[in-house]
């Protein structure tokens, strides 16, 4: 990471990275199993981090926050930074799923209700031959139960690839408290991609990721995320105010 520069967007550090780049950052932690904690900051998470210090810090530690959300390209934009390139969550997994099949990579999904966690890996296996998923379980993501699920996945180990789908912030915290204590090299907090995965939730169509509206198409499609949105205008409020501020004190 020490060659990957970063914006900073309202205290969250968000690394520019290219898809290229982040997958050389992932197999090299594969190589040298070296614990690699993958989030993926978009505004809604930079907002809940904004209100909440603690995860903020978990968010920093982080070895590889990538630019998930436009809104961040953008918001580093005003400032007068710049981020080479959105790197959404799904596409780096998919990405990353495509060389794991043919290197031998075995993977663990956890999280999701029900069996979604399970479906997602039918469906990724399916989709990429050779892909070995050993573990497929929603888990819990409360400390308490922290204990058992490592022994489920170590009873699987060794495990190179690590998906953690509990929502921000349980997510990224449940990787901070254990994937060290497993040595698993790769963990990336996935939010909602094994809906996505196993079909129980519609991917916005591929012209739609291009214009950057996938955040529409999934107001659309799930209106119950209406909440979770209203953190946008203040976002766009907040990244105006430090671009400007930011672009003022470098004009002095």
């Amino acid at each position: 990471m020490d060659s990957v520069g970063s914006v900073d967007v309202l205290g969250v550090r968000v690394d520019d990275v290219t898809y290229p780049e982040a997958l050389a950052i992932l197999l090299q932690a594969i190589r040298t199993r070296t614990p690699h904690a993958v989030t993926t900051p978009n505004p809604e998470i930079v907002m809940l981090a904004r209100r909440d210090p603690e995860f903020r810090a978990t968010l920093n530690r982080a070895a590889l926050n990538i630019p998930d959300g436009i809104g961040l390209v953008l918001a580093a934009r005003l400032g007068g930074r710049r981020l080479r390139q959105h790197v959404q969550g799904t596409d780096l997994v998919l990405r990353l799923a495509a060389v794991s099949a043919r290197a031998g990579h075995r993977w663990f999904l956890l999280g999701g209700e029900g069996g979604v966690a399970a479906q997602a890996a039918r469906t990724l296996a399916a989709r990429f031959p050779g892909l070995e998923v050993v573990g497929a379980e929603p888990g819990s993501p409360l400390p308490e139960d922290d204990a058992r699920t490592r022994e489920r996945i170590a009873a699987v180990a060794p495990v190179d690839v690590l998906l953690v789908a509990y929502g921000a912030p349980k997510q990224e915290q449940w990787l901070d408290r254990n994937l060290g204590a497993l040595g698993v090299p790769v963990g990336i907090g996935v939010g909602g991609v094994f809906n996505y995965f196993s079909g129980a939730a519609p991917r916005a169509p591929a012209w739609v990721r291009r214009v950057h509206f996938e955040w529409l198409h999934r107001l659309i499609t799930q209106p119950w995320r209406w909440r979770r949105q209203l953190a946008l205008p203040v976002f766009s409020f907040l990244a105006l105010r430090a671009g400007l501020k930011a672009r003022r004190t470098r004009s002095r």
